[in-house]
């Protein structure tokens, strides 16, 4: 017989699930990412005092964790030895503490509302929670633009993971509760890495991979909280521990559906996580400049550290935000009797606004480099990384842009046709440097980089340029590069879809090339050299 008290949680979660499709339409219907729109269908339920349901939670909680054990398959740890990471998490952390904790204090002893309450010790806390970017945030962004492996998006993606260590510390000493003698037993899961290796490399393609990568991803989390040690942690050690497998970035891609779908009730369980009123809004709207001052001050380390001023501005724009992280930060203060538990609703507002804010940030950052290009380089310093150089392109008539499968093809197709005059480029470096020691002719860089462009305005010979960037809204920008500096020659371009191929002709592309409805008349014209009939 049905259990209808199933019944009535399905019908909730269905309420919030239609209400979700269609703000998150909505947001992107004006240009915005879905995930605004999911932030807004929070609110709104909230103030209709809809609760949030069983399974929102639980999707919520899985969200997080598969987000975390993607990150850690596509997590470089060389990454995290750079000072460009921890040098710049360790002062940016501390100087945030000090700056957000005496003005959170200044307003407590001025007798402002809910920070009244507050005495500089649990200022200080306070602002240590404001001081994370949102790793969630960050990781959606980067991969709906493909740009996880970019030079600034491994920096952010580095700074999150050193945030993320420091929580694990803070939780620790701030709830009293230090990991258990049995969480030693976690470091044998590194002799079993191999066996880890050995049967991803037996799951095949299809299912039995995703459930795989779930087992990984749940069963790493279940045994670091058994050992006392926070569970996300446990999903992102997981993903290390595979990522040099070559089948990890497969797999990553396999789940990205899953955790992106799961990820909604993250997104929407941030606005129903208290009741709203006049006054915490105000308040929560008083946090939300402050995230400007976090982004400076990114920024100004970085181009300190020798980054490119580019480089630094994408990964500022990208850790322009609150994290979740002060969330807990702030149940834990009101578990203790700390603070009102009014704050938890504060800074869900100012969680949520941030991300409001941050999105069209990100969304538009080549145009805000572009546009104020004098102005950042301002900051930039003389010596520079050298992985962050600008390069030339050899004497190239023919570039390729993105290396991966269609664009590797395209590579040696065309090398074989035209010889030394074929260059690839990607903003990959470890790509970079292992296509160069295979003796290809491939060069690091973005094509959505205005510098670059500048410097092959000046002395380049290249008459054809072929995109074959991961998502359309990087070969839009390429194409917005190209038209900026008046590029005399050809440009071709890859789509998936019908629809981005009369995108792509609008912004200036000589031809659009779709590869999936071209692959059958490939396949054909070659079946037909290799056995021609009669």
């Amino acid at each position: 017989m049905m259990d209808f008290a199933w019944v009535a949680i399905a019908l909730g979660d269905v309420a919030w699930i239609t209400l979700a499709f269609f703000m998150g339409f909505l947001a992107r219907l004006v240009s915005l990412p879905p995930l605004v729109g999911f932030l807004a269908a929070g609110f709104i339920l909230n103030y209709l005092g809809t609760a949030s349901g069983e399974m929102l939670h639980k999707l919520a909680d899985l969200g997080i964790t598969l987000l975390l054990f993607t990150v850690g398959l596509k997590l470089n740890l060389k990454v995290l030895l750079r000072p460009q990471v921890w040098a710049v998490t360790a002062l940016h952390t501390s100087t945030i503490i000090i700056l957000f904790g005496i003005a959170i204090f200044g307003l407590a002893v001025m007798g402002v509302s809910l920070f009244s309450t507050l005495d500089l010790k649990f200022s200080l806390m306070l602002a240590f929670a404001l001081s994370f970017s949102s790793t969630v945030f960050v990781v959606k962004v980067l991969e709906d633009k493909d740009e996880m492996n970019s030079l600034h998006g491994r920096i952010a993606i580095g700074i999150l993971v050193m945030q993320d260590l420091t929580a694990v510390i803070f939780l620790a000493v701030s709830t009293g509760v230090l990991p258990s003698l049995w969480a030693l037993l976690l470091f044998l899961l590194i002799p079993l890495r191999p066996l880890l290796h050995r049967m991803l490399e037996k799951t095949g393609h299809g299912e039995l991979l995703i459930l795989y990568g779930l087992v990984l991803a749940l069963g790493g989390a279940e045994l670091f909280e058994m050992g006392g040690v926070k569970d996300d942690l446990g999903a992102l050690i997981m993903g290390v521990l595979i990522s040099t497998h070559p089948k990890s970035m497969e797999l990553a891609k396999t789940m990205l559906g899953f955790k992106d779908l799961f990820l909604v009730g993250f997104f929407l369980s941030i606005g129903m996580s208290g009741q709203l009123s006049l006054e915490l809004l105000m308040i929560g709207l008083l946090l939300v400049p402050f995230i400007f001052i976090k982004s400076a001050l990114f920024f100004a380390l970085m181009t300190h550290f020798k980054l490119r001023a580019r480089t630094a501005l994408l990964a500022s724009l990208n850790l322009t935000n609150y994290s979740e992280f002060g969330l807990i930060v702030a149940a834990i203060g009101v578990s203790s009797g700390w603070m009102d538990a009014e704050w938890l609703v504060v800074i869900a507002i100012a969680l949520s606004l941030s991300f409001v804010v941050a999105a069209p940030l990100n969304s538009g950052d080549n145009r805000i480099y572009g546009a104020y290009r004098d102005f950042w380089l301002r900051f930039q310093s003389e010596k520079r990384l050298p992985d962050d150089m600008l390069l030339n392109t050899q004497g190239a008539t023919i570039a390729i842009f993105g290396m991966g499968r269609v664009g590797s093809g395209a590579y040696h197709r065309m090398r074989e046709l035209y010889g030394e005059t074929v260059v690839g480029i990607d903003f990959d470096a470890e790509l970079v440097k292992g296509l160069q020691m295979m003796g290809h002719k491939v060069l690091h860089g973005d094509p959505s980089d205005a510098d670059f462009w500048d410097k092959i305005e000046q002395d380049h010979g290249i008459e054809l340029v072929m995109l074959a960037l991961p998502n359309l809204g990087a070969n839009l920008d390429a194409l917005e590069q190209l038209q900026a500096i008046a590029f005399p020659g050809r440009i071709a371009a890859t789509a998936r879809y019908s629809d981005e191929e009369e995108r792509l002709l609008q912004a200036g592309a000589t031809t659009v090339f779709n590869i999936y409805t071209e692959a059958g008349a490939g396949f054909a014209e070659h079946a037909q050299v290799k056995n021609p009939a009669g």
